[in-house]
């Protein structure tokens, strides 16, 4: 039977004739590993995913976390998922072995992890940061920290968080106020309180480990002033056994229009609830050095980042594929060529296509994206040549803002577009849609807003190392437009169309910064990050065409046709935006706050 959640066909075409992921078996690291490995693990998300993370999606949306003033209460499935989860080691499925993980490729690791998020997001939402957390931790934390908190977390028994905003500063992190007060035994006390902390509170397993950002007295203004510790809500005592509460306590609870399965907390450190050691600050351990936190939570942050927009391509394919399982049972209406033969599916009405095509490549689109990028994660973690691994990285950094953004904006649409397939049924909460549409409406804000992603793109990596970044992507795309006019004519089509599109491109972004004026550059950059996003769309489709070679199949012609209803419908939105782009407009910027 096939699946509503992801289409596993889709995924084995992706991972094998795309993307080659088997091909990194002959790579030191993976050298364990085998395709039938791969095909296990996928099978086994799938299998976990469906037995016990979608059950209870709409039941964790229904009965969200509550807090009666001691205890956050959270149904008793999702803590039996995160069991699961553990239990078949893909909370720590990238780790080395040494680390108890399991070693596979980062790649394997965001396609099984898309299973757990078409399920049940919410749920989902323990497990991933916990995993970003252990990561954190390993590549920067004190080997002593990472052997007594890492462990435990991939086994399921301690959760992990990342703790960044404050009520005041919101995404200004340079504004936070969190102060960490040097200890004599080395350690620090922490004070202050820490806004949208997902997975803050709760009383599944034995103890959750925060990671704080927080400033030392005496330290650097701004976000150069920060440092990065280790908080955890119970201490944990040299042989591993927990020791006494610190002082962690949560403020309340945040109630959100979705992503409801994940508990969102108000926390204050060292406000005196609890005092470990009889003194008072919440005890946390320094994170690498002082002053440098902030780029060890961007390590965090950016796979963070990448899992939004993996998050958000999830949400985007689970309601496409229920969109179009709806349109094929629902009978309605009749169509010219079927004369006299009663009512037909709705799938048989050309705009139902439309909207069925738009939901495909949006969310498929998505999916090839943010695995292309986990794909260079593993070049970039397995190549030993320095050289290539910097370009890998140049690139990465270019593709995370447009990997986090651009799913979390045309997927959303996706859902929108599912409600509408289903008619006056698809906004009643009896059909799954309406939450999808909910949950991924939070995905253009998590991890840093859809503007400050645009900012990201326009204002540091296009231009980081004089261009280096951009000229990386700009080899890519050249090389695939070179590999489709040698496909045949209609590769090559398309191949033209996306030259002329990606060429007007670096034009533009040469104009925006002609001037010396970085104010108007940015003055549209949400612009130029919609715009940029869908040319490398373009470029991804593209690809996938290509990656269908011959193949003269129902999937294959399906890919094949996707790919011209996006460089038909879609590609040709881009220019407007570059169109405005090149006017340096700045109406935005313009506007007077007391004409509004």
């Amino acid at each position: 039977m096939r699946s509503s959640l992801l289409s596993r066909r889709d995924l084995d075409f992706l991972l094998y004739e795309w993307l080659e992921v088997d091909k990194l078996t002959t790579r030191a690291r993976f050298a364990e590993h085998s395709r039938e490995t791969f095909d296990d693990v996928l099978d086994l998300s799938e299998q976990l995913a469906t037995k016990y993370f979608a059950p209870h999606n709409k039941r964790n949306d229904a009965q969200e976390p509550s807090f009666d003033g001691e205890r956050v209460h959270i149904i008793a499935e999702v803590a039996q998922a995160h069991e699961a989860l553990a239990k078949a080691g893909l909370i720590g499925a990238t780790l080395d072995f040494e680390h108890g993980g399991a070693q596979l490729p980062t790649t394997l690791a965001q396609a099984s992890a898309a299973w757990f998020s078409a399920a049940n997001i919410g749920t989902a939402g323990y497990g991933f940061l916990t995993t970003g957390n252990a990561n954190l931790l390993v590549a920067h934390a004190d080997p002593a920290h990472v052997r007594k908190y890492v462990g435990p977390m991939l086994a399921g028994r301690y959760f992990g968080t990342m703790c960044l905003s404050e009520p005041q500063a919101g995404s200004s992190l340079g504004d936070i106020t969190t102060r960490a007060q040097p200890q004599q035994d080395g350690t620090y006390r922490l004070f202050g309180t820490k806004m949208w902390i997902s997975g803050g509170d709760h009383e599944m397993g034995e103890n959750i480990v925060h990671l704080v950002l927080a400033k030392i007295p005496g330290g650097p203004a701004g976000t150069k002033g920060i440092s990065l510790f280790i908080v955890p809500r119970y201490l944990v005592d040299e042989d591993g056994a927990r020791g006494e509460r610190n002082d962690v306590a949560l403020a309340g609870i945040n109630h959100k229009m979705g992503y409801r399965g994940t508990v969102n907390t108000l926390l204050n450190f060292g406000e005196g609830k609890f005092t470990p050691g009889g003194a008072a600050g919440a005890v946390g351990y320094l994170v690498g050095q002082e002053h440098h936190g902030l780029s060890y939570m961007f390590h965090m942050m950016n796979e963070a980042r990448i899992g939004v927009g993996l998050g958000a391509a999830a949400l985007g394919y689970t309601g496409y594929l229920k969109a179009l399982d709806y349109a094929r049972t629902r009978p309605q209406g009749h169509v010219k060529s079927r004369p006299g033969g009663g009512q037909v599916p709705i799938v048989e009405h050309t705009d139902v296509k439309r909207m069925l095509l738009a939901q495909k490549v949006y969310a498929e689109g998505a999916l090839a994206l943010v695995l292309y990028c986990a794909r260079l994660v593993d070049e970039q973690r397995t190549t030993e040549d320095a050289e290539q691994q910097a370009r890998l990285g140049l690139l990465l950094d270019l593709l995370t803002p447009i990997a986090k953004s651009w799913p979390s904006q045309w997927c959303l649409q996706a859902n929108s577009l599912a409600i509408q397939v289903h008619g006056g049924y698809g906004y009643t909460r009896e059909y799954d849609v309406e939450q999808h549409y909910r949950d991924n409406r939070l995905n253009p804000i998590h991890e840093g807003t859809h503007g400050i992603q645009g900012l990201d793109l326009l204002g540091r990596k296009v231009v980081q190392r004089e261009g280096a970044s951009l000229r990386e992507l700009d080899a890519r795309v050249r090389a695939t437009v070179a590999a489709a006019r040698a496909a045949g004519v209609e590769a090559a089509t398309l191949a033209a169309q996306l030259d002329s599109s990606w060429h007007r491109l670096i034009e533009v972004t040469g104009a925006l910064w002609a001037g010396g004026d970085p104010e108007t550059a940015l003055a549209n950059s949400s612009v130029y990050l919609e715009t940029f996003g869908h040319i490398v769309l373009a470029w991804i489709w593209l690809e996938q065409f290509l990656a269908t070679g011959t193949g003269t199949d129902d999937f294959h012609d399906g890919k094949r046709h996707a790919a011209r209803y996006f460089f038909r419908h879609e590609l040709p939105k881009t220019g407007p935006g570059l169109e405005l782009l090149a006017s340096l407009d700045t109406t935005a910027r313009d506007m007077r706050t007391d004409w509004f």
